[in-house]
């Protein structure tokens, strides 16, 4: 899959067309942005390992080497619901994670999978498609990618977080059985569930 076709994908939104697009590398102010504006939603606590107050001691140069990580290469990639008016109102990153490294919590990758991370969608645009267009483009995106091919494509839940493990549910994402510690939270013991989707016949 090219870079021409990751951009050419239009959904319908509250406030008009959007483009689901992958993030270009000098796109970093608005990468920040939207991620600062994810952190402040009543459910980041839930939802994201980190703070708003974490993300906003972040210099500039972690934000421009974060868009450039995830508009380029292999490991990672970043899809943007980008409105009519050029405003971002959602994202989602699939980092790729290599048969036979580690993984973010310490454990064995026995096979080549997608990692979603960063789900997000402004409130007024809930409902309305743009999380299901930005889990297109970027499951197309992961699919697409030439071998060693990712068979599949995970995330993790929150325990608590039932409104958007109901989401992935729909979508097809079955869990795993797989439970984790969530980073951090020894003194509440709180716990993350791993959800799944197979790499489509056909793919």
């Amino acid at each position: 899959m090219n870079e021409v076709q990751q951009v050419q994908q239009v959904r319908q939104g509250r406030q008009g067309q959007y483009v689901i697009r992958a993030v270009r590398g000098d796109e970093w102010e608005k990468v920040r942005d939207l991620r600062i504006a994810a952190l402040e939603d009543p459910a980041a606590p839930v939802a994201f390992l980190e703070t708003v107050e974490q993300a906003r001691s972040h210099p500039d140069e972690f934000w421009q080497g974060r868009a450039r990580g995830a508009s380029h290469g292999r490991a990672a990639r970043q899809f943007v619901a980008e409105g009519p008016d050029g405003r971002w109102d959602g994202s989602v990153t699939v980092l790729v994670e290599e048969g036979g490294t580690t993984d973010f919590f310490d454990r064995p990758v026995e096979r080549t999978q997608g990692h979603v991370v960063g789900v997000f969608v402004r409130t007024e645009q809930r409902g309305t498609g743009l999380t299901e267009a930005l889990f297109a483009a970027a499951l197309d995106w992961a699919w697409g990618l030439e071998e060693p091919a990712v068979e599949r494509v995970r995330l993790f839940v929150h325990e608590d977080n039932a409104r958007a493990g109901a989401f992935y549910r729909r979508y097809g994402f079955e869990a795993s059985g797989t439970v984790v510690p969530v980073p951090g939270s020894a003194a509440t013991d709180a716990k993350e569930l791993e959800y799944v989707l197979r790499r489509p016949a056909g793919a």
